[in-house]
C-alpha cells in the first residue's frame, strides 16, 4: 500500500487544527484519492441537478427584503368583521410611515400598548382601523362615533356600537383604532389611544380568505 507522507507546511496548513493532527503524518494515498474524487462528484452534481446558484440567491435577497418591507398575517379574532373573516391572510407593507402619519380609516397591524401588555395580549399583535388621529375628540353615543363634534358615517361596520363613550382627547403621537365589529372588539374604546410608535404596518391586500359556509 502505497503511504504518502506529509510536509511539514501542508501539515501545519491542512491538519494542524484537527484534534490528534500528529496521526495523519502517514496516511493511505487512495483515501486522498477517493476524497477527492467525492468531492467532485458532489461538486458536479450540484451544479448539473440544483438551479441555478445566482439565481437562487436573488431570490434569496428578494425575500429578505420583502421581509423587510412587507410580511403575511392571518386574522386571528372577529372583531374586524365584515371587512375581514377570522382565519383571513392578508399583506402589510411597513413602507408608508416611513414618509407620512397614519391615516384615518386606514387598516394598522401594531402591538398593545404597554398598558395591556402585562395581560395575555403581551405577545400578541392587533388588526384595528383607524379613526381618529392626533388632536381629534372622539365619543361614541346614540350608536354613532363622533369625532370633533361630528357623527360618522361608517358604512364598513357590522353593526351601530350600543356602548357610550366618553369624549377622549387624541394625543400626539397617537391615533385612536376601532374594530369594525365594534360591539365584539377589544381596541381603543377600552384602553385608549394608540401610540403610533406600536404600529408594524398597514394592510395592504388580502391574500387568502378561507370559504365560509
Amino acid at each position: 500500500m502505497n503511504l504518502v507522507r506529509f510536509s511539514s507546511s501542508f501539515d501545519l496548513l491542512c491538519c494542524r487544527w484537527m484534534p490528534c493532527h500528529e496521526l495523519f503524518r502517514y496516511v493511505p494515498f487512495s483515501c486522498f484519492e477517493w476524497a477527492v474524487n467525492g468531492a467532485n462528484l458532489t461538486r458536479s452534481l450540484v451544479d448539473q441537478w440544483w438551479p441555478n446558484r445566482g439565481a437562487m440567491k436573488s431570490l434569496a435577497a428578494l425575500l429578505m427584503i420583502f421581509t423587510m418591507l412587507a410580511e403575511m398575517r392571518e386574522i386571528m379574532s372577529w372583531s374586524m368583521y365584515p371587512s375581514f373573516h377570522k382565519g383571513d391572510k392578508f399583506v402589510v407593507e411597513k413602507v408608508t410611515y416611513c414618509f407620512r402619519s397614519p391615516s384615518v380609516h386606514e387598516i394598522v397591524l401594531f402591538r398593545v400598548p404597554r398598558n395591556i401588555q402585562e395581560r395575555e395580549y403581551e405577545k400578541d399583535l392587533f388588526v384595528k382601523r383607524i379613526v381618529a388621529t392626533a388632536g381629534d375628540i372622539v365619543e361614541v353615543k346614540h350608536g354613532f362615533l363622533y369625532v370633533n363634534g361630528r357623527a360618522q358615517r361608517e358604512d364598513f361596520i357590522l353593526e351601530l356600537p350600543t356602548y357610550t363613550m366618553m369624549e377622549t382627547h387624541v394625543p400626539s403621537g397617537h391615533v385612536y383604532v376601532l374594530g369594525d365589529n365594534r360591539n365584539d372588539s377589544y381596541d381603543s374604546h377600552y384602553w385608549g389611544p394608540l401610540p403610533i410608535e406600536n404600529i408594524v404596518g398597514r394592510y395592504a391586500l388580502c391574500h387568502l380568505r378561507k370559504p365560509h359556509i
